[in-house]
């Protein structure tokens, strides 16, 4: 999908969904050509110590965890859009 609409400006990932996690589906985003430097926020209920610098290292530009903030999901996702 993000291959093919170049309208998709960010991606909030779930980094727990199934068959293909979020850290794998960000690895295919930053190996693909046509869109390795779409922003990325990783989504995820998992909130325990390292697990931010686990996204971060996956390729996540951004971090958020579950329940969201949605003031500072916000305030993460403006600077992409100036």
């Amino acid at each position: 999908m993000l291959q093919s609409d170049e309208e998709i400006g960010i991606v909030l990932m779930d980094m727990m969904m199934p068959d293909m996690d979020g850290y794998e589906a960000i690895a295919h985003i930053r190996g693909s050509e046509k869109i390795p430097r779409i922003p990325a926020i990783a989504v995820t209920a998992q909130a325990m110590v390292g697990d931010k610098e686990r996204c971060l290292a996956a390729g996540a530009d951004e971090y958020i965890s579950k329940p969201v903030d949605v003031d500072l999901l916000i305030s993460m996702v403006k600077p992409y859009f100036p």
